[in-house]
C-alpha cells in the first residue's frame, strides 16, 4: 500500500459531514499528510431557492468560504495547527466535483461521511457518497 500523503475531505457543513472532516484531520496528523477540506456549492439546490436574482453566485461562494473558515475555527481549532490543510469552495454538481478534485489533486484517499445534509433519508449510504464511491480514482 502506498503512503497516504494527500486526503480529500468533502463537507456540506452538516454535523454528520464534520465527523468525516475530523477523521481526515486526525488521520493526516498521524500520517503527516495534507488535507484538502472541500465544499461544493450545488447552486440549483441551495442558491436558487434562497436568493433573489440580484444576489450573485460569486457573493454566495464568498459567503460559503466564510462559513468554511468559521466551521474550521469553531470545530477543529485543536488540530488545525498540527496539520497542513487547504480549504476550498467551488460550484458544481457535488459528486462530480469531488471526483474531479480527487483526480486533479492526486488524492490518495477521500474521507467523507456516509450521510450529509439529507441525514438518514438514504438509510444505508448518502447519495453523494454513493456516487463518489462508484467513480473515485482512489479509496473512499
Amino acid at each position: 500500500m502506498d503512503k497516504i500523503r494527500k486526503i480529500l475531505a468533502p463537507t456540506d457543513f452538516s454535523e454528520l459531514s464534520q465527523v468525516g472532516v475530523r477523521y481526515a484531520l486526525e488521520m493526516a496528523e498521524s500520517l503527516g499528510a495534507e488535507v484538502i477540506i472541500y465544499h461544493v456549492v450545488g447552486i440549483a439546490e441551495e442558491w436558487l431557492a434562497s436568493h433573489d436574482e440580484f444576489y450573485s453566485v460569486k457573493e454566495f461562494v464568498e459567503e460559503q468560504k466564510k462559513m468554511m473558515d468559521e466551521l474550521l475555527r469553531e470545530n477543529f481549532a485543536d488540530i488545525l495547527s498540527q496539520v497542513t490543510i487547504r480549504a476550498q469552495v467551488e460550484v458544481g454538481v457535488p459528486h462530480k466535483m469531488i471526483v474531479e478534485k480527487a483526480v486533479e489533486e492526486r488524492a490518495d484517499i477521500i474521507v467523507m461521511s456516509t450521510h450529509g445534509k439529507s441525514g438518514l433519508s438514504r438509510m444505508i449510504i448518502g447519495s453523494v457518497t454513493e456516487k463518489v464511491v462508484g467513480r473515485a480514482p482512489c479509496p473512499v
